[in-house]
């Protein structure tokens, strides 16, 4: 998907300074984007707006915010930008006015829970805007959030921080064949075509490739040779700029195998910087300034430079060509080289420390050595091949990142002036603020989270007692868990719960209509149907006396729009009748759609069907007309990248949202559209789960006999019933926190070894509105 806030290269985020205004992530969008930051800025100048408030325009397609991201923003609410970074997923405004943080854990429950369980969760719907997907849990998910990791090696910390890596002696016995390094690569050692990636890899990873939509005026390397074992490598990196179109070249290094820099260049930007990005890039406007090399002029170097088989390696590769605006095949990403858990990536400055024993990205330079970062890329390339996938995998580099951070948390607790450390754990955040954290557990937890010094843990004999003595404690400390337990599904049941939740999204995203004349047009109705949004099979029915078709939608807002705009007209004389096939789990769809669209993150949400390439341009050159436009989404088919004919806009409000709605579907923008039903990270959900077939009539699901006796009996811990009945007390405690609180409830997903199930976090911040009591702010 494209957003007004697109991905950006590992550390490209401008750093918070004392005494700077906030500024929102750059965007590629130009003067859209740019306009709305202004007027963010704006509003965090404006004395009279001092309440706390969130903005999440969430950077990943998927949605998901890691764990480590999670405990950023979550560093950030307490101590503020002068000790820990800005998140780079979301805005937090006026975060000094931010009075505590509440976190609700419901553990067992996972993002299959909740819309399996949609219309029992009513009040968490409805109050959290701001939805996001978690990746499954580790053994120990209190302790990611919050910063902490396990000791998983024993060795001297001190050691580590000086660069070197743990001696054998000091290596935890851990079994090599569950890292993802020797599960992707094996434990031979490996040449240069096995470190490559693939044409697939380089298209999930977004790599500009040649035929792709964005991409068409990117030059091609003059590299088509066969690439060998033996074939030379050079290492790449490239520096940006923001300008008011977007990231553009500043600086490029490319080094040889020997270490020798064969290029390093300045770059002048095309369009009007915005943003030098100094701290990072280390360019000013004065550097700048006597500059001639424009970017036509480095690409004909690169092509002159590189031999035919040359394999460029580089980390978050990506972001350079696509900046350097070329194409190259061949290419060694060193961020995903060194392959992580759940996807994540490592740092070039961690890796430099762990593997080469090397610091580089020096916070008192200025700005990154691209040379620098260039040659380490390189060498880390050179360093896998030379030693192998195994000697890497016995390093246990997730184990050092983890104790990196904990010796970085030691140190930075010496000082009470402020937690310096980026790698600090929350509760080294509060301890330098003096402060405390309230654990409420409803059984003898493991986590490491609990046995920590600055940790008041509470245990209690069950979710009743839990939730009493919340009502007590939880005002009482600037930080609370509150963590709620219950039964997770058996492998079974969590099968068939996917199974309904995908026929059950297939079977009301399905449009029956018709009669049809005998001697209908066809291919117009193909085009009819098709205006609404995305077909995934159009078929003629004719077990009815006059011709019917059934058009099954990729997406629930098309159906919906369909049947609205098509029930009760006239075609070709004949009143036609649009509708979801009838079946068990179609009874309740027209409530379920009404409560999805009062979901609270869809309320300022419009979906728009039509949209076509200039739709971007166009809505940047009328960007006045759009008051409050937050983000325009713009789906990308999976496989050939090209933009679909479809977008989502996010608005501020329900209002703005209206407004801009009436303006799409009048005589200037002809367009179709209505309010969105599916919140994006479930949209993007849905369509990566696989292609469901409409259920045979006759089939009928019946619940299992555990499940329905469960549902007799109204077992309290029952998933169906907890959600009903501990979605309203969590809501009853919520009204009775303090205006400005920071509120989060999250699932955290199952993980067993039948599966794994993702997990969902909503957020939001109490407004006094909200509360029905005064409440004492402690």
């Amino acid at each position: 998907m494209s957003s007004l806030m697109e991905p950006e290269k590992e550390n490209a985020e401008r750093p918070p300074r004392r005494g700077r205004k906030r500024r929102q992530a750059p965007s590629q969008l130009g003067g859209a984007a740019e306009a709305m930051r202004a007027g963010w800025e704006r509003e965090a100048r404006l004395p009279q707006v001092k309440k706390a408030r969130l903005s999440t325009i969430l950077f990943t397609e998927n949605c998901e915010v890691t764990h480590e991201q999670l405990c950023g923003l979550l560093k950030y609410a307490i101590v503020g930008e002068s000790s820990v970074p800005k998140p780079s997923w979301c805005q937090l405004f006026h975060q000094n006015n931010v009075n505590n943080v509440v976190i609700f854990v419901l553990q067992g429950m996972s993002q299959l829970h909740f819309y399996r369980f949609y219309m029992e969760f009513g009040f968490l719907r409805k109050a959290f805007r701001h939805k996001f997907r978690l990746p499954s849990p580790s053994s120990d998910f209190l302790a990611d959030i919050i910063g902490l990791r396990k000791k998983e090696t024993t060795g001297d910390l001190s050691k580590m921080s000086k660069g070197s890596l743990p001696s054998a002696s000091s290596k935890v016995s851990i079994n090599l064949q569950d890292d993802p390094i020797i599960q992707k690569y094996g434990s031979k050692k490996v040449g240069i075509t096995k470190c490559l990636l693939t044409k697939e890899e380089m298209e999930t990873f977004h790599f500009p490739l040649q035929g792709f939509p964005d991409c068409e005026n990117f030059v091609l390397t003059k590299c088509n040779g066969s690439v060998t074992d033996n074939s030379p490598l050079f290492g790449l990196d490239c520096e940006m700029c923001l300008t008011s179109k977007g990231r553009e070249l500043t600086r490029i290094a490319l080094v040889a195998e020997g270490g020798g820099c064969v290029l390093d260049e300045l770059v002048k930007p095309d369009n009007k910087v915005l943003d030098y990005l100094t701290s990072f890039s280390g360019i000013t406007k004065k550097s700048l300034e006597p500059v001639m090399t424009k970017l036509k002029d480095v690409q004909r170097k690169l092509k002159a430079l590189l031999p035919p088989n040359a394999v460029l390696v580089g980390h978050s590769l990506d972001l350079d060509l696509k900046a350097l605006k070329m194409i190259h095949p061949y290419v060694i990403d060193t961020s995903l080289l060194y392959v992580r858990e759940q996807g994540r990536r490592f740092k070039l400055k961690f890796l430099a420390k762990a593997i080469l024993g090397k610091d580089i990205q020096n916070p008192d330079r200025l700005g990154h050595d691209a040379t620098e970062d260039a040659r380490t890329a390189l060498e880390l390339a050179r360093y896998f091949l030379k030693y192998g996938p195994k000697k890497v995998a016995e390093l246990n580099l997730e184990a050092l990142a983890r104790h990196q951070g904990l010796h970085a948390a030691d140190q930075g607790q010496s000082s009470t002036a402020g937690v310096q450390q980026h790698n600090a754990s929350v509760l080294d955040c509060l301890h330098s603020m003096g402060q405390k954290l309230l654990l409420l557990t409803r059984e003898a937890d493991t986590s490491e989270l609990s046995s920590s010094r600055n940790c008041e843990t509470v245990t209690c004999l069950s979710n009743k007692e839990v939730l009493e003595q919340a009502r007590v404690e939880v005002p009482l400390f600037p930080f609370s868990i509150v963590q709620f337990s219950f039964e997770g599904f058996s492998p079974a049941l969590t099968e068939e719960m996917n199974q309904r939740l995908r026929v059950k999204w297939t079977e009301i995203s399905t449009v029956y209509a018709g009669p049809f004349s005998k001697t209908c047009n066809l291919r117009a109705l193909k085009r009819l149907f098709k205006s609404f949004g995305p077909v995934r099979s159009f078929s003629l029915v004719l077990e009815t006396h006059q011709p019917h078709v059934c058009v099954q939608y990729e997406i629930l807002e098309a159906a919906q729009l369909a049947i609205e705009s098509l029930d009760g007209i006239l075609i070709d004389g004949i009143r036609v009748k649009a509708q979801r096939p009838v079946t068990e789990l179609t009874l309740d769809c027209d409530t379920l759609v009404n409560e999805l669209e009062q979901d609270s993150e869809n309320r300022g949400t419009i979906y728009l069907s039509g949209v076509n390439e200039t739709f971007r341009e166009r809505l940047l050159r009328q960007s006045s007309l759009f008051v409050g436009l937050e983000a325009v989404i713009l789906p990308k088919d999976f496989k050939n990248r090209k933009q679909k004919k479809y977008s989502f806009l996010k608005f501020k409000t329900f209002g703005s949202a209206q407004k801009a709605l009436s303006i799409f579907t009048g005589r200037g923008w002809k367009l179709k559209g209505r309010h969105a039903l599916t919140p994006r990270h479930l949209h993007t959900w849905l369509q990566s789960l696989p292609p469901e077939s409409r259920r045979p009539p006759e089939l009928h699901i019946v619940p299992p006999p555990f499940e329905q006796q469960a549902l007799q009996t109204l077992k309290v811990d029952h998933p169906k019933i907890a959600a009903w009945r501990w979605g309203r007390k969590i809501g009853k405690l919520y009204h009775s926190l303090c205006p400005g609180a920071l509120c989060l409830i999250l699932l955290p997903g199952t993980k067993s070894s039948h599966g794994s199930l993702p997990g969902l976090g909503l957020m939001g911040i109490k407004s006094e509105e909200e509360s029905i009591t005064p409440n004492k702010c402690v």
